[in-house]
């Protein structure tokens, strides 16, 4: 899409646009979403919500320990209490190793000091492992310190090739 192309689609969706604008700032459903950064998942779709209704917290794999800061702020300054963590079939994330990756970028730039430092600084985060990565996301929250525990944390997989979603924790 253009530049054009993108001015020309928020023409259309400012023109039905309506009472959207005064939505409350808090999430009316007090509810938290994490998931993954996948263009093919619709979260707001695929559970219902509608706008005002959830924060949709994305990232690469739907990574809770890559999301707390929001997931802090959506609780302790915009009232959520529920957190679902989202995961979802054939995701990118089970597909290489940080050390894959690394050598990627690296490899990309030979010889650049600068780059390999950067990249070797990081982590990733694959996983082998869908449902385990789910149960450890939801240990991870329910364990910390600063996530509040008057709230349900739940661990679900959306299956990319059925639309339906599955419990695992």
């Amino acid at each position: 899409m253009s530049e054009v192309d993108f001015k020309q689609a928020n023409e259309r969706y400012g023109a039905n646009f309506g009472d959207n604008g005064k939505l409350s700032i808090p999430p009316s459903k007090h509810l938290a979403v994490v998931t993954c950064m996948d263009a093919r998942l619709k979260p707001e779709e695929f559970l219902g919500l509608n706008l005002g209704e959830a924060h949709i917290i994305r990232n690469a794999g739907g990574l809770a320990k890559e999301s707390l800061r929001s997931i802090i702020i959506s609780q302790r300054l915009l009232g959520t209490r529920d957190i679902l963590v989202i995961h979802h079939s054939d995701c990118g994330m089970l597909t290489f190793t940080d050390e894959q990756l690394r050598s990627k970028v690296i490899s990309a730039h030979p010889g650049n000091a600068a780059v390999s430092e950067a990249v070797n600084s990081l982590q990733f985060g694959p996983f082998p492992d869908l449902d385990a990565s789910v149960k450890d996301d939801v240990a991870f929250l329910k364990d910390h310190p600063l996530i509040l525990k008057e709230g349900n944390i739940t661990g679900w997989v959306y299956e990319v090739e059925t639309g339906r979603i599955r419990e695992v924790v």
